[in-house]
């Protein structure tokens, strides 16, 4: 381990020498500190105290009768590889976008109608499209990552109607205009009905007083 320098070399082996465990253990703790001392920047990593006597051990070739607040690793243990991580996997021909689109997709569509759902599908679009050129080494319409958008969204994410990238947002604002104006005219409609029983009152109240 070069990053401890010959010095702490040096004495791990005079600990390893000393005739009482007493003075191993005293000269030992004394290591530890010097060596967190030498590379504070293990002071950063969960457990850093472990590591430190993990180290220690290693650097007395496993063999130092010492009493550690730690189990002492073995070389097996240090020697056994790590066990393969599963990498999730993408179904079809869309494995070159990868998970994260997948996610982001996901999150637009809990999403609600508005600015910051439209601005989403919007990187959501290009990142595709980035990463459809940087695998496939060809360039890629935009109406084929609309289409890609769709399957992947379940048809929750529907952008087939329009030409371009840019004109999404376009598109997503007239649709969300249309239905403000859909909601504006039922709720004048609705206000106008509600106004109709006073103005027939008025009109009889009128030919009454005639």
């Amino acid at each position: 381990m070069p990053e401890y320098g010959r010095i702490i070399q040096q004495l791990v082996e005079r600990c390893k020498e000393l005739p009482t465990k007493e003075e191993r253990n005293e000269m030992a703790m004394a290591i530890i500190d010097f060596m967190g001392q030498r590379n504070p920047q293990l002071r950063d990593e969960e457990n850093y105290k472990h590591k430190l006597w993990d180290h220690l051990f290693i650097l007395a070739n496993y063999d130092l009768d010492v009493e550690s607040p730690y189990p002492f690793p073995t070389r097996e243990q240090l020697a056994e590889k790590p066990k393969k991580m599963e990498y999730p996997k993408l179904q079809g021909d869309f494995k070159f976008y990868g998970k994260s689109i997948l996610q982001l997709i996901e999150k637009a569509i809990e999403l609600q109608t508005g600015d910051e759902k439209e601005a989403l599908i919007e990187v959501i679009a290009n990142n595709m499209k980035k990463s459809y050129n940087v695998y496939n080494k060809e360039h890629v319409t935009d109406d084929v990552i609309f289409r890609h958008l769709k399957e992947l969204s379940e048809n929750r994410l529907d952008l087939t109607g329009i030409d371009s990238l840019e004109k999404s947002k376009i598109y997503y604002s007239n649709n969300n205009n249309r239905n403000n104006n859909s909601n504006n005219n039922r709720n004048n409609n609705s206000n106008n009905n509600k106004n109709q029983p006073n103005k027939r009152r008025h009109n009889n109240n009128h030919k009454n007083r005639k």
